[in-house]
Order: C-alpha cells, then sequence, then structure tokens
C-alpha cells in the first residue's frame, strides 16, 4: 500500500469513528425541528452545562411563541418546578439552575401556541449533567493526544494488514499516547470536572475510564506479543479493531453522577 493512500485510510477511519463518537454522546445536545404557527423552528437542547452558573436554554421563536421550562433534579422525587420562558428579542430564553459537578438534571421545554402545550422532543425529558471549569489548554491537549492514539492504533491496524510493512513503531506509539492521554491527562481533566481523577474499575462504572484502561490492556497484549521485534500481525490487527469498536461506544456514558440522596 502506497504511503499516501495508507495515511489517508488511517486518517478517514479516525476521523469518522472520533465523529460518531461525539455526535452520540449523550452529552451532545439534543436536536430537533417543529412546526409553530405555520414555521419550521429547528432547536438546540444542551445536555452539558458548567457548574459556575445557572445554565441558558435559548430557542429562536418570534412572537407570539410563549412556553416554560420544568425541570427537577435526577434520579430525586423532587417536585417538578416551572419557571417561564421569557422573551429576548427574537429568542424565547429560560435558565436552569446551577448544580455541583456531576449533578444532573431532568428538564422539558414546553411551548404554547395557539392554545396548544407542545413538549420539545417529546414527552421523554433532557438529561444535562453539569461539571466543572477545565483549563483550555489542558482539555486541548488531552484531545490532541487521544486523538494521535487513536491515529496510530488505526495505523498498526493497517499495518498488520500490509506485509510490507512492520507495525511494531505503531504499536509502541499507540501504547505510549494511551497512557500519556488516558492515565495521565484524562484524569487530570476528570479532576477538573467532576472532582475525582478515576472513576472506572475498580471504583466506579464509567464507561470513559474503563474504555481507556480496556484498550490499555489490549495493546500491554500486542506489545508483549511482537517483543524482540516481531510483527505479531494477528495480535496488532485485534488491538487495533477493539480499540475501534471501543472508541465507537459514546464518549461520557455512565460517567461521573453526583447522588443527591446522600448529600446533606
Amino acid at each position: 500500500m502506497k504511503k499516501s493512500l495508507f495515511w489517508v485510510l488511517a486518517v478517514l477511519i479516525t476521523l469518522t469513528s472520533a465523529g460518531y463518537q461525539r455526535m452520540t454522546g449523550p452529552t451532545h445536545p439534543r436536536r430537533g425541528k417543529i412546526a409553530v404557527d405555520g414555521s419550521l423552528v429547528r432547536f438546540r437542547l444542551p445536555r452539558s452545562g458548567e457548574s459556575t452558573g445557572n445554565l441558558k436554554v435559548a430557542l429562536p421563536l418570534p412572537d407570539p411563541a410563549e412556553g416554560y421550562l420544568e425541570y427537577k433534579r435526577y434520579k430525586t422525587d423532587d417536585p417538578w418546578a416551572r419557571e417561564p420562558l421569557v422573551r429576548r428579542d427574537a429568542e424565547l430564553v429560560g435558565f436552569l439552575p446551577k448544580q455541583p459537578a456531576a449533578g444532573k438534571l431532568l428538564y422539558r421545554v414546553h411551548l404554547v401556541s395557539g392554545g396548544k402545550d407542545i413538549p420539545l422532543g417529546g414527552e421523554a425529558p433532557v438529561v444535562v449533567r453539569f461539571k466543572g471549569p477545565v483549563p483550555i489548554g489542558l482539555l486541548i491537549i488531552h484531545i490532541i493526544v487521544m486523538f494521535a492514539g487513536m491515529l496510530a492504533a488505526t495505523a498498526a491496524g493497517l499495518a498488520a494488514l500490509d506485509k510490507n510493512r512492520n507495525p511494531r513503531r505503531f504499536v509502541l506509539s499507540a501504547a505510549a499516547l494511551i497512557v500519556v492521554g488516558g492515565f495521565i491527562l484524562g484524569p487530570l481533566v476528570q479532576k477538573y470536572a467532576f472532582g475525582v481523577f478515576w472513576s472506572g474499575v475498580p471504583f466506579g462504572i464509567d464507561l470513559t475510564d474503563n474504555k481507556t484502561l480496556i484498550t490499555f490492556l489490549i495493546w500491554v497484549v500486542a506489545l508483549i506479543a511482537g517483543r524482540k521485534g516481531k510483527p505479531a500481525r494477528a495480535t496488532v490487527l485485534i488491538a487495533s479493531v477493539v480499540t475501534l469498536v471501543v472508541y465507537l461506544v459514546p464518549h461520557s456514558l455512565l460517567g461521573s453522577e453526583l447522588k443527591y440522596t446522600k448529600m446533606n
């Protein structure tokens, strides 16, 4: 396989898997569209907010549309609170009260138009999780390193399929980047965002942390299989495929969650 084609395939596969993970994650905004007074309106309901301030929910709706927010803390017996949406120019705006890091709210947005009460996105409430602010520099470096690790893992798999290439150097790169991105930078990001360094096995079921652990272990196996410079193509290919499958699991699924019932 030509070098240019090799890297084009590696980058395309990595970008596709990263994009899918981002679009299907539980913190990606819920999007949709609805007909209001004969006009089609597109909406975006946030599913992630920062614990430093109330979360704005804005809908691009002109007069005379009205509406309200109703919300409650996640997994509690709290009654639903209701707040009217306020008109601000061409938008209806409401605010969800800020929560501690890893706290979650359930909320629904209702439009009132023509005497009808219209719940956006159906009756199922939206779950929004709050997090602490993460230094942007740390976050950018973490994302770059994790993306580079995914790229190295993909390249290793492609090299394992090419008899003219030895995947060993890609295996070393993938393992090193996963360690730096997943076990050094990742815990730092999580500490800022949710107050803990690690919430995977054996301390919790956070799939993001557990995905990191699984991918690290599979690349350790690939490293051992390829000792003394052996290509270990079958093992490397399995490690690459497992990494791809693991990273297709939505990011932040079963992530850190504040237990309100345990708070004073």
